[in-house]
């Protein structure tokens, strides 16, 4: 027998932090600090006696035994939600998850001389209730998808035979390990609408009058009629309106509940203008007010059609992203991008082991005016790298040492080039995530235009070498001096490399 609702429920007296749980299964909990409370219960973090050091994935309700909400939510959970049934249904209806909270256990205990009840169940993150406080509204994007996410949960419960009751910002909570999950929590008003396939008759009855929440309770629940599915539906589509326009049209009359009740009759009277007139300047309601039309337009024992529900909430049908609280451009979570931290000495001790081989490929370019794959790969891999090493590359006053560095290294290969422009052409140094693109100069012997070469030293001393002549263009003596100057210009790129490389380290 459930016990009997009185006005004297009260929140128990605190169990101490420590204290072993046995439920009815014969599983041992231990109770860690409390973390909140209820109405009527109290809630602490719970570790199973065998995983006292992991992080807490459970909570622990408690309440007195003669209270209860506690009571209805765990018939709930043991007649409609148990684990099985919410996996098969996750199967069954193709979802990704189901916002059903997962319940692991329940039981009896004594603390002086009180008897207490108690239930395990899985832990959560923060409600939407202190979200909204901190953000005020929410997006359109993330008050739609709020909205069809609670629709899966809905048609689950409903099929079961259970409506909520009292959906609202506070007993949404976001997921522990995963805050891009939503959750509907909190049963304890939890109502059988349709014991055994039988719907419960319309009957009003004014004693039980505007129970629940007064804010987003429904119109059958202000008449004291039992809720019904088109109750849940009702009372989603005021939270909706919440949280895009961040207020109600009763909300200066909640101490009022007749008021409250006329004003909801109003507003449903009037769809879709009501919706419209009250949505602020600029914002588009017209989803949540043609969702209000099809619950308000439902019989008292009429099944929803919820694949409709959810199409005008998501007329794309686009697959439902992760959830983003924001308002004014600011977001509640913001994802960060770590960048692996770059040792600038190492890399430059790599690029002078790799210069020889960027030399051999870049001949075999300049001869056959086709690039290397692995000289390919190189660069783009250097190109894509670039952007990281630059944000970690150190200080202003490292940047400014190897700045100078790099200016020397170009007045000495100025130099060369002046000595000897007509055999080579060397361009400036470039920053590390610029890559100049050579362009080809028409040779006065041929109509067609030499390869362009990208030089060895291209990603780390910012030089590139723009042309050579080919060997079939040189006269014998003209062969032997360009030989000549280009291995004491591969000894000069290496010397210069090894030493930029020391210094660096």
């Amino acid at each position: 027998m459930p016990p009997k609702r009185t006005h004297r429920s009260r929140l128990p007296v605190p169990l101490p932090e420590g204290k072993v749980l046995d439920d009815t299964e014969g599983k041992q909990w231990v109770l860690g600090e409390k973390i909140g409370s209820g109405g009527f219960g109290l809630i602490y973090l719970a570790f199973p006696t065998n995983k006292l050091d992991e992080d807490a994935r459970y909570v622990i309700k408690v309440e007195y035994q003669e209270n209860g909400p506690l009571f209805s939510e765990l018939k709930f959970y043991q007649r409609a939600a148990k684990r099985d049934c919410i996996k098969k249904w996750i199967t069954l209806k193709q979802l990704d998850y189901l916002g059903i909270p997962l319940f692991y256990g329940s039981g009896l205990t004594t603390f002086n001389g009180k008897s207490y009840r108690f239930m395990v169940m899985e832990r959560l993150g923060t409600d939407l209730q202190k979200i909204s406080d901190q953000r005020g509204t929410f997006k359109k994007s993330t008050v739609l998808h709020l909205g069809i996410r609670m629709l899966d949960v809905l048609e689950y419960i409903h099929e079961n035979e259970y409506i909520h009751g009292d959906i609202k910002a506070a007993n949404l909570l976001l997921g522990y390990k995963n805050p891009a999950q939503v959750y509907l929590a909190d049963y304890g008003l939890s109502y059988r609408y349709c014991p055994n396939g039988n719907h419960k008759q319309y009957r009003e009855n004014p004693r039980n009058g505007h129970s629940g929440t007064v804010e987003f309770t429904s119109l059958d629940a202000h008449k004291g009629v039992a809720l019904s599915r088109r109750s849940d539906l009702e009372i989603l589509g005021y939270c909706m309106l919440r949280w895009l326009c961040g207020k109600l049209p009763w909300e200066r009359d909640l101490r009022d509940p007749a008021a409250v009740q006329t004003a909801k009759t109003n507003l449903l009277d009037e769809l879709p203008e009501s919706v419209f007139t009250w949505a602020p300047a600029g914002s588009s309601c017209h989803e949540i007010a043609q969702y209000l039309e099809c619950a308000h337009g439902l019989a008292y024992d009429e099944k929803p059609n919820y694949q409709m529900l959810r199409k005008i909430l998501n007329p794309s049908g686009r697959p439902l992203g992760p959830l983003e609280f924001s308002t004014n451009g600011h977001s509640v979570n913001t994802a960060t991008t770590s960048y692996p931290k770059v040792d600038v000495g190492q890399a430059a001790a790599k690029q002078v082991h790799l210069v020889p081989n960027r030399l051999k490929e870049s001949r075999v370019w300049g001869e056959t005016g086709v690039e290397p794959r692995a000289a390919g790969r190189q660069r783009q891999s250097s190109e894509a790298a670039a952007p990281g090493a630059q944000l970690h590359s150190g200080t202003a006053q490292e940047s400014a040492r190897r700045r100078q560095k790099y200016h020397e290294l170009q007045e000495c290969l100025n130099e060369v080039k002046n000595s000897r422009q007509k055999y080579i052409c060397i361009q400036p140094p470039t920053p590390f995530c610029e890559y100049p693109q050579a362009v080809p100069r028409a040779h006065k012997n041929s109509q067609a235009r030499p390869p362009v070469w990208d030089g060895p030293g291209s990603s780390t001393l910012g030089t590139e070498v723009a042309e050579f002549k080919s060997p079939s263009q040189l006269t014998h003596s003209e062969e032997a001096t360009t030989q000549v100057y280009f291995y004491s210009l591969l000894i000069l790129f290496l010397l210069m490399l090894i030493f930029l490389a020391l210094y660096l380290l």
